[in-house]
């Protein structure tokens, strides 16, 4: 039995992450575990925060009645109030509960959204370089995303934008702090784009990263700022629970069509198959919704990688956010390059599964003492480059 022409043409252009992180398994038959250093995977090395597995704890000892059964589709009705009063808090938007739905993650807020949203053929916007797995999250659901290219510090060109905006234009995606770049979005940059987005187009704004922001940066309020947007939000980062897949999607009381679209998004998260997300980890972050880890360890290690290579002669910029960085290569095929690094047993992105060649993707979760061992491989890859 032959699977679905889409699928397959996806597997082909399948993420370079994980392609990287595939042949990384590989290269550590060959050349030992302790001789590869994967920066590939935007994984968490550090545990989550004692305050969260406390919390976890508690839930699982309190064992509520019928607390592990289904809920409404939208999530438990006092999760949801949890999260709208932190929300109405942060941005002084008058938020419900009724205004938040629970999902397996941001990735599963964002196709909840999407299935909610598009008819075959409509478009959105992205900001190149971008995750590619948005471009599955909208071909899923009938949509063609359009790439816009930033600026040459990665932040949106509004006019780009603006010049995108078409007919079949749904939603645009914004992801601040950002992956791949560590770029984050100023304010005032989110209140020129509020300026250019009409209905029926929507902002989404993809924020797992938001507390990993460095150098005293702040991370505006997109909700706050634009009027037409939503918010897709995990805590797999803020809280290193990759693996729980719990986030929500908060649509923002300002949004004409509130009330169908509410509707929409509890109903699809059901038949995409989600259901609901994870019971026992909706009690938990309502419990916990604002700890995080401890940045000053993402921070230190930003600083010791980019500085490295700086030194070295890479353009490699610290990143204001997230726990990527994105340098250039010394040459500009980005492929060429990371083959070279992959002969000294480093493992990186090729800026091309981004949409952005001659760059590499370099994720700050390996630990520190692989990013020590990792510095004389770069140095000698630049070597061969000159």
């Amino acid at each position: 039995m032959g699977i679905s022409t889409s699928v397959a043409e996806q597997m082909e252009h399948a993420s370079w992450i994980r392609r990287m992180f595939e042949i990384g398994l590989e290269l550590r038959k060959v050349r030992g575990p302790e001789n590869v250093f994967d920066y590939t995977l935007g994984n968490p090395d550090v545990d989550p925060p004692a305050q969260v597995i406390e919390a976890l704890r508690r839930v699982a000892a309190e064992n509520r009645p019928r607390s592990h059964g289904y809920m409404p589709n939208a999530g438990f009705p006092e999760v949801r109030a949890a999260m709208a009063r932190n929300l109405a808090q942060r941005t002084g938007l008058p938020f419900t509960g009724d205004d938040v739905i629970m999902t397996n993650g941001a990735a599963g807020a964002i196709n909840v959204l999407m299935k909610s949203l598009l008819d075959p053929g409509d478009e959105v916007l992205v900001l190149n370089p971008y995750f590619p797995e948005y471009r599955f999250y909208v071909e899923n659901h009938g949509g063609r995303v359009v790439p816009v290219e930033t600026d040459a510090s990665f932040q949106p060109d509004v006019g780009r934008i603006a010049a995108a905006i078409g007919p079949r234009t749904k939603a645009l995606i914004l992801n601040s702090p950002n992956n791949p770049t560590g770029q984050v979005y100023p304010a005032e940059t989110l209140r020129a784009i509020n300026e250019i987005v009409r209905e029926p187009m929507v902002v989404v704004s993809d924020e797992p990263y938001r507390p990993l922001v460095y150098d005293g940066t702040k991370q505006p309020e997109t909700l706050s700022l634009i009027e037409r947007s939503v918010l897709a939000w995990s805590w797999s980062k803020a809280m290193a629970i990759a693996g729980e897949r719990i986030g929500y999607l908060a649509l923002s009381p300002r949004l004409t069509e509130l009330l169908p679209l509410r509707n929409a998004c509890a109903f699809v998260n059901r038949i995409l198959g989600f259901i609901n997300a994870p019971a026992i980890w909706q009690w938990v972050v309502a419990e916990v919704p604002d700890v995080t880890v401890d940045v000053a360890h993402y921070e230190f290690k930003r600083n010791l990688l980019c500085d490295a290579l700086a030194k070295m002669g890479y353009d490699a910029p610290r990143p204001h956010g997230s726990y990527y960085a994105f340098p250039k290569t010394p040459i500009p095929d980005d492929m060429a390059f990371v083959n070279l690094l992959r002969e000294e047993g480093i493992l990186a992105v090729p800026g091309r599964g981004f949409g952005r060649e001659g760059h590499m993707r370099l994720s700050i979760t390996i630990p520190e003492a692989g990013i020590e061992r990792s510095l004389p491989g770069f140095e000698r890859a630049i070597r061969k480059c000159r």
